[in-house]
């Protein structure tokens, strides 16, 4: 039978290639319910191609508008935040493809997870935020928690047929960002255009920018530790600039097993879908010809300390790394407004860790005012 999957945040880069690869397996896969925050026009098109049995528009302002796009068809229309966790959870849903953009996505992931339904997680937030209560959630409920970022797909790989008691270290690969080769003085002068160009992959701003920061690789480093329970100081980050080798596991007995590719996230999102069957696919190739050598080099904490503040979040538990998302969130939207430098995200991000009170054990309700406190506080000082 095909699988009935939920995209949450179908317009954007994630979910508009989750669609691709549904188009390309209709024996496979069927779309039972779309969501998107304001992307009105787009939600409509993509909802009149596949015929949903629900859509849900984030932003209630924009209900009038895609209810009068689909009144010709036998699709339903709701709107609001709630309505997103709720179709999230419908019972007609076999597997849920997490691709809201940060902290929005932790509610209806969670309460996907408590209607049973598998979760394809291309939201890393979710898991950086509040990975010990979604993943004991997860094995409350029986619940997959499948990883759709190319890094985390690629140990995830790595892993088929191991122990993961064998596991001596994760190694996380990062392209390094546009910026990887300039000194502190000219990461002082970057402009929002710049920011934007990464030299590998083709994403959103919101985790372009944390690309170029290294924030990005610093959840995925929180991700990690939570989705293959491996301590923050067994996972190892890597720039990698070919961005060919996703990541890496070291065994106890000093093998390394790699996952390689090329920059595509259909293949990890395809595998996610369909685990643990790999589909056929006409995705481009890896030729191994094009590539003269690999190479690596550490990360500079120097001139990129993001990647320390994810680890210090990390080691502190509870809700710093709920601060340090949050903070984040934040400061890149100032950023992306011209509202503060790029060097001054990393800086606004430190001083929320230190100002906003910690708790040590946090429910999703202290996470959700948590995030709310950080946010506020944040934009009132910016």
């Amino acid at each position: 039978m095909k699988k009935k999957i939920a995209i949450l945040g179908s317009t954007g880069s994630i979910g508009t290639q989750t669609l691709d690869v549904i188009a390309a397996h209709p024996e496979q896969f069927e779309v039972e319910t779309l969501t998107a925050h304001n992307s009105v026009e787009l939600l409509a098109r993509q909802a009149i191609r596949f015929q949903p049995n629900a859509v849900v528009i984030g932003n209630k302002d924009q209900y009038n508008r895609l209810k009068e796009a689909l009144a010709q068809y036998p699709v339903k229309v709701y709107a609001g935040y709630d309505a997103i966790a709720q179709v999230a959870a419908l019972p007609s849903v076999d597997m849920v493809m997490m691709a809201m953009v940060g902290f929005s996505g932790l509610l209806p992931t969670v309460k996907a997870i408590e209607a049973g339904k598998h979760i394809a997680i291309a939201n890393k937030e979710t898991l950086a935020v509040a990975g010990e209560l979604v993943t004991k959630l997860a094995i409350q409920h029986q619940v997959a928690l499948l990883p759709v970022d190319s890094e985390h797909s690629a140990i995830f790989q790595c892993l088929q047929g191991e122990e993961y008691h064998r596991i001596e270290k994760i190694i996380l690969t990062a392209s390094g960002g546009p910026f990887r080769t300039k000194t502190a003085e000219d990461l002082a002068h970057v402009t929002k255009d710049e920011a934007l160009r990464h030299p590998s992959w083709n994403m959103g701003a919101k985790i372009t920018i944390d690309s170029a920061t290294l924030m990005n690789k610093g959840l995925e480093v929180i991700e990690a530790r939570w989705l293959f329970d491996v301590p923050a100081e067994r996972i190892e980050v890597l720039i990698h600039p070919q961005s060919v080798i996703h990541s890496m596991v070291q065994f106890n007995d000093g093998s390394v097993k790699a996952q390689l590719g090329v920059p595509d996230m259909k293949v990890p999102i395809q595998y996610a879908l369909s685990y643990p069957y790999r589909l056929d696919s006409d995705f481009p190739r890896l030729d191994f010809a094009k590539y003269a050598s690999f190479t690596f080099e550490k990360p500079d904490a120097q001139r990129f300390p993001a990647l320390d503040l994810a680890y210090r979040a990390l080691k502190d538990g509870g809700n710093r790394p709920c601060v340090m998302n949050a903070a984040n969130e934040a400061a890149v939207e100032a950023f992306l407004n011209g509202r503060i430098g790029f060097t001054d995200i990393p800086r606004w991000i430190e001083k929320a860790m230190q100002q906003i009170a910690y708790i040590a054990s946090p429910t999703l309700e202290q996470l959700q005012e948590t995030h709310r406190e950080t946010v506020s506080g944040l934009k009132f000082q910016v």
